[in-house]
């Protein structure tokens, strides 16, 4: 089980060995790195001096000087924006699903482009959101995407329409989701100091239906890594990017 794996090819080539299948909750892009402003789409296109800034106002929470800057930097590139973080995208893309195992069950992440999956998932991979599947005999359902906020990653959604996706979902064994419930020491990052968005439609559902799990990544170093809500176990299975272990599941 992996989370958030923000260009580690290398690691999430090893992660399913010795496993039944592989479940991965999405974010596979790596836009920018908050820990090493040399990596990523960001600092390939920009430099690392211009990361350094933009990752210093967005910590900072001045989000629109944020965007201004963004936006002068963009202004002198050839081309469109989307044309050139399309093709980032697709490189990584290229890499990162070539990594998987088989088989391999994926949801989207807040940062993943949905649009390009189906061009690179090959048949040992089966992409799920409001979906669910039996994995040795336990039911997984799956929800991908993150809800809206000032950062305006690529997949945001509403969250009327995440809340319909859980609801989708249904009771399940494991409850899989890129985000955590709305609970303050799991959508807490310590080292970004904010909270992230959690779903309160998820912490609902995890009260209702009780499963025995619910995993999923999006707060890469959280106050709490895991925590019991009634019945359920909930466990972040991320950040994979900076750790390269992933987190087993046995039953």
């Amino acid at each position: 089980m992996v989370s958030d794996v923000h260009g580690n090819a290398r690691d999430l080539a090893r992660a399913g060995e010795g496993a039944d299948a592989l479940i991965c909750l999405g974010d596979l892009v790596l836009f920018l790195d908050y820990a090493d402003h040399s990596r990523g789409i960001f600092p390939d296109l920009f430099g690392e001096a211009n990361a350094d800034r933009i990752v210093e106002l967005r910590t900072a929470r001045r989000f629109e000087e944020a965007r201004a800057f963004g936006a002068e930097l963009w202004g002198g590139i050839e081309g469109d924006r989307f044309t050139a973080i399309e093709k980032a995208v697709r490189k990584q893309y290229a890499e990162l699903f070539a990594a998987f195992p088989t088989p391999t069950y994926a949801t989207y992440g807040n940062v993943d482009m949905p649009q390009l999956w189906p061009e690179y998932a090959g048949p040992g991979v089966t992409v799920l959101d409001a979906q669910r599947v039996e994995i040795g005999g336990w039911t997984f359902g799956f929800v991908g995407g993150g809800l809206r906020t000032p950062m305006r990653t690529p997949y945001e959604i509403s969250d009327e329409e995440y809340a319909a996706k859980i609801e989708a979902v249904g009771e399940v064994d494991v409850l899989c989701t890129h985000i955590p419930p709305e609970v303050p020491e799991l959508v807490y990052d310590t080292v970004a100091r904010r909270f992230e968005r959690g779903s309160r439609a998820l912490l609902d559902a995890i009260r209702r239906t009780r499963p025995r799990y619910s995993l999923f990544g999006h707060v890469h170093q959280p106050l709490a890594r895991r925590m019991r809500i009634g019945a359920t176990e909930c466990v972040n299975v991320g950040h994979f990017a900076g750790s390269g272990r992933p987190w087993a599941l046995q039953w």
